[in-house]
């Protein structure tokens, strides 16, 4: 970075640019991902410059950024070319609640806010925890949470976390903790055995189809299905590891479970 803290921003997902609003830093924001939609206000105030795997290089550079914040491998390669258009990048790459954690309180000290971000941070690990008290002894519903459809991938670290939270079980566990989406793709057959109780389904990018879940060979026999009980929560909500998933994400899980 050129200057400490600094003063011109670009945020190539959407989980940074809601911290920094948060955490009273938003004017350092010079360009967002098209993605971005929290707060609201954010699609009238700022450029977009960005999707999730591509990025509009030269409008970057005309930002003349001090930082440019990025996530997982997937943004790898805009990163590198930013890199070697001598743009200072920071690029973070978590997975499971203390991921997103960390994320609020390393942001907050990269733009000398370190005080608010650790108070923020704080928020949300209380409010998660007193959630946990509330359901701790209670019986756990099984829960399949789907992140796509074709192929079925089963949910991230952070969205097995908070449905525990919440009071469910992930009836895949295991798979959350792989962090490429390859490595979390789950056969019909799979969910079928697991018998889950509750279906959440987030797909990214576009809207669930609750009759075409319900419709799958063989879903019939599945609780959740006999029960009516599928779900869709809105991906900006659960899909963005950060205060999202946190706060609105993690009561529509609870609202969900308690149907």
């Amino acid at each position: 970075m050129r200057r400490f803290p600094p003063k011109r921003i670009v945020c190539l997902t959407e989980e940074t640019v809601e911290t920094l609003y948060l955490l009273g830093e938003e004017h350092r924001i010079v360009g967002v991902s098209g993605y971005a939609v929290r707060p609201p206000q954010v699609r009238r105030e700022k450029p977009r410059v960005s999707a999730f795997t591509s990025a509009d290089l030269p409008k970057i550079l005309a930002l003349d950024p001090d930082l440019v914040l990025a996530f997982s491998d997937l943004q790898a390669e805009i990163v590198a070319d930013l890199a070697r258009a001598g743009v200072a990048v920071h690029l973070f790459n978590q997975r499971d609640l203390a991921g997103c954690l960390a994320m609020i309180r390393t942001l907050g000290a990269l733009v000398g806010a370190a005080g608010r971000a650790e108070a923020l941070a704080c928020s949300y690990e209380e409010r998660l925890s007193r959630a946990a008290a509330e359901s701790a002894g209670r019986t756990r519903l099984r829960v399949y949470f789907e992140e796509w459809d074709a192929p079925m991938i089963s949910g991230i670290g952070w969205v097995s976390e908070l449905i525990g939270h919440a009071g469910g079980q992930d009836v895949f566990p295991e798979l959350s903790r792989a962090q490429a989406a390859k490595d979390r793709i789950v056969t019909s057959e799979q969910v079928i055995a697991a018998a889950p109780e509750v279906i959440l389904a987030s797909w990214c990018g576009k809207r669930v189809n609750v009759e075409r879940i319900r419709a799958r060979p063989g879903w019939s026999a599945i609780p959740a299905v006999a029960a009516g009980r599928i779900y869709e929560i809105k991906s900006p909500l659960v899909l963005q590891p950060g205060p999202a998933a946190l706060s609105d994400g993690f009561d529509a899980i609870r609202a969900a479970l308690a149907r």
